[in-house]
Parts: structure tokens; sequence; C-alpha cells
């Protein structure tokens, strides 16, 4: 009695590799569910108004990992207001689709085990998303309804860029925010980014910015080593999961952050 949507995280490519996520699209939407969307659309709309902040504040830090946020709002509770104001990106996608008259259930699917947390009832992030699950319990979901991905016919995403789907990676934040500040007029700000892989990286960035010593103008935290491709709830962590996101990042049709936050005003 209602339409159920997949927000899947841009990491699904080094799970299964760039070339058959089409087919994984179909898999998922044999499971059940009418729509598949791209979070990293949401890290495109995530990057746009990071980028926007990042030039009138002149330091900021990301506020993708839930991980991270919580690490400075606990550790160093000196710099919150330095944090993002930015949604996470899944949420930023959600918050978009339900403006445009999106209705129904809303599963996010990803790496992170912290995004339950994130998503849950009682988390920062509350009522965007109706379940969470990570890469395993999908793999369990079609493992368990014997469905053969390597069988299924190839269904298409197409609602983000390079930049958004590169989140996936560490570095990536970074530079789609980079790429946003062009777009958005700001070329002469000189972004210094910092990009902290795992929290002992995280929290030596965090230190010297607390104490008035940053390095760079810009965090990007990531609870993860190598990023969102090193989360809890990858099915396989390995050398190639990298090079899968930027081969997905590289197929995207839209090439502009520009242009998919103008798209995202018609994603429902």
């Amino acid at each position: 009695g209602y339409k159920l949507y997949a927000v899947i995280a841009p990491a699904i490519a080094a799970q299964y590799g760039h070339d058959k996520l089409g087919k994984v699209v179909t898999a998922i939407k044999k499971l059940g569910f009418d729509e598949v969307v791209e979070a990293a659309l949401g890290a495109d709309i995530v990057a746009y108004h990071e980028a926007e902040e990042l030039a009138e504040k002149g330091f900021l830090t990301s506020s993708c990992c839930p991980a991270f946020v919580e690490l400075i709002k606990s550790k160093f509770p000196t710099l919150t207001d330095n944090i993002s104001t930015s949604l996470s990106p899944a949420a930023a996608l959600v918050e978009a689709m339900k403006e445009n008259g999106a209705e129904g259930k809303f599963v996010f699917i990803g790496p992170c085990t912290a995004k339950k947390a994130e998503y849950g009832a009682d988390g920062p992030a509350a009522g965007y998303f109706d379940c969470v699950l990570g890469f395993d319990e999908l793999q369990a979901l079609i493992d368990s309804k014997e469905i053969d991905i390597d069988s299924l016919e190839e269904d298409a995403l197409n609602h983000a860029t390079f930049y958004g789907r590169n989140f996936a990676n560490g570095g990536g934040v970074a530079g789609a925010v980079a790429q946003a500040l062009k777009e958005r007029g700001h070329e002469d700000f000189a972004l210094k980014p910092i990009v902290c892989n795992g929290l002992e990286a995280c929290n030596v960035a965090l230190r010297k910015a607390s104490r008035g010593l940053p390095e760079g103008n810009f965090i990007e935290g990531m609870a993860c080593t190598g990023g969102c491709i090193g989360g809890a709830s990858c099915l396989r962590h390995g050398n190639k999961d990298r090079d899968e996101v930027l081969k997905y990042g590289h197929a995207a049709q839209l090439q502009t952050i520009t242009e998919a936050v103008e798209g995202s005003k018609t994603v429902r």
C-alpha cells in the first residue's frame, strides 16, 4: 500500500564492481523496492551547500560521517560551530525528494553501521529513513530470495556526478567541495583540505584545530580508513575498492554539481 524507495550509498560500487551495479539495482527491485536512487546525488547537494558555507565561514569540518561528527561533539566541543550544517548525503537527498512530493517508505543501504544510530528514532537525523541496511544485510536478503545477480538485466543509475559518487573514497568530499567552490563563483577561495582517514588521523587534525593551529581550512573526517569503502557493513575490503568507485564515478553522465543539484528538484 505504499511506495518503497532504496537509497544506495556510492560505496556499493566497491562491493560488486561498477560494471555489475546495474544488475544489483535490478536485484534490489526484485526484493520489492519500487525505486532505487543514488545517495551520491545527495552528496552533490551537500558539496554544493558546503562550498558556500565554507566560503562564508572560512573554516569548516565535514558532516557526512556520523562517527566523525560525534567525535567532535564529544571530545572537541569548541569546534561544534564549525561542523557543516548540511545533512548527510542520503538524508539531503530524501529531504529533496519529499519536497518534490515523494511519498512512501525510505530505506538507506550502505556500508556504515553508524548510520543506524544517525537515522534511528533517537538519532540526530531521525525521520528521514524508515530502515537502514548494511551491504551485508542487503546481500543476505538477496541470498534469501535465491536471486542470481549475474543472470539479471541491467537497470540504470543516472542521478549523480563523479564528484558525488566519489564521496565514498577518502578525499572525495574535499574534491567535491573544491569543484563546487569553482561552480559557485568562489575561485578566489584558497581551499586547503585536511583529509583524515581513520579516527586517529581525525583526532590529530581536530586537536590542532581546537588549539587554533589548523593545518588547513576544511577538515574531511572519515572514521573508516579509506573512507566509506572501509565501512563495517561492507562485504569486502580490498585494494581495488577505490578504483571501482572511481570507475563508477567516471561513468556518470552528469558533468557538473550544479547540473545535479538542479536535477534533484525533479527526483521523486
